[in-house]
């Protein structure tokens, strides 16, 4: 029996008996299926094992560091570089806030570096809308840098970035449950941000994952999942937030009136396909009032504060305003469009 047989029927093991890994064991079974060791008989076991039994800190954490050793890697400086990579899976078929959050936060001198993919559920991934709105998602780590440095922003596309991820595709297809994997996306981003705005679909994970980004060397970070079911700070009802913050997880809820805006129902943020949510997006940029302004208004303040460029959630969406409105946030997605254009496609 060799060595990746005994490592993944040991864990097994313990996690079907309850038990927890280890840190260093987690690490060493994730690196078994990046590396294509694993079979897919091992890794459904597994996904569905840590389903059942609840998934830890130190376990997140071990798979998040194995697949940032297997990546690719932007080399940059990362200080007070943001991420708003979240986890998607909410089951509510809105258009993409984080997305254009990370637009808007990059116009008023906050470094992005947005981690993101396609869709799964066939609606419209980070990736999807932004070639919708024109945008050349397809860089070497080489490119992304030399955007980055050159506009404060960049896409990273995470087929690029990730491709041992195939090994798990199979398994996780065919269980068609939401796994660890779906919550390892956001913890991975190649250029090694430090700052993260993260919506989750679990209300009850956001405490645990806020940890997992602390572990992993964050150093300010807000973790969000609202009480109507978003993966993002909503302006229907009060969100739960995990902030991590001076190596500290502080949880509380935030209500859209504390952030002075108005409260709307959910199905006035709804989205549609990439071309659709595109053309919300550009109506957002352009100024033009709505639920889809005050929503990205929440959230794009709230990536504004965690990258200390405001002392307050408020203040983060005042920025935001001024962004939108004085043609900032447009001006730069238009400046991303014409610097990754300039660049080579790569498959």
């Amino acid at each position: 029996m060799n060595n990746t047989m005994e490592t993944m029927q040991s864990s097994l093991s313990k996690l079907v008996s309850g038990q927890d890994l280890s840190r260093d064991e987690s690490r060493g079974v994730m690196q078994s299926i990046m590396e294509g060791q694993a079979t897919h008989s091992q890794i459904g076991a597994l996904l569905t094992a840590l389903r059942m039994k609840g998934e830890t800190v130190e376990e997140i954490t071990g798979f998040a560091e194995a697949m940032r050793g297997a990546g690719g890697r932007v080399v940059t400086e990362r200080n007070r570089l943001l991420d708003t990579c979240g986890t998607g899976g909410s089951g509510i078929h809105k258009f993409n806030i984080s997305t254009v959050s990370a637009i808007i936060s990059s116009s008023v001198s906050v470094r992005v570096a947005k981690h993101g993919n396609r869709s799964a559920s066939g609606r419209a991934g980070s990736a999807d809308v932004l070639e919708a709105l024109g945008v050349n998602i397809h860089l070497t780590a080489e490119q992304a840098t030399a955007c980055l440095e050159d506009i404060g922003i960049c896409f990273l596309f995470a087929q690029i970035y990730h491709p041992s991820m195939k090994h798990a595709a199979a398994p996780r297809k065919e269980l068609g449950v939401r796994t660890v994997f779906n919550m390892l996306g956001p913890l991975t981003n190649p250029a090694g941000a430090d700052r993260q705005m993260l919506g989750i679909y679990d209300i009850n994970k956001t405490e645990t994952i806020a940890q997992v980004l602390k572990e992993l060397g964050l150093k300010r970070a807000m973790v969000v999942t609202s009480h109507d079911g978003l993966d993002e700070i909503s302006i229907s009802a009060p969100t739960r937030v995990s902030e991590l913050r001076g190596g500290e997880v502080r949880t509380y809820d935030i209500h859209p009136h504390e952030l002075g805006l108005s409260v709307h129902p959910m199905s006035d943020i709804l989205g549609g396909d990439a071309k659709e949510n595109a053309a919300i997006i550009g109506s957002v940029l352009r100024g033009e009032r709505s639920a889809y302004r005050d929503i990205v208004l929440a959230n794009a303040g709230a990536c504004i504060y965690v990258s200390g460029l405001a002392d307050s959630l408020a203040e983060g969406v005042q920025r935001a305003t001024e962004a939108i409105d004085s043609g900032l946030a447009q001006s730069k997605l238009e400046q991303l469009i014409s610097r990754t254009g300039e660049m080579s496609y790569v498959s």
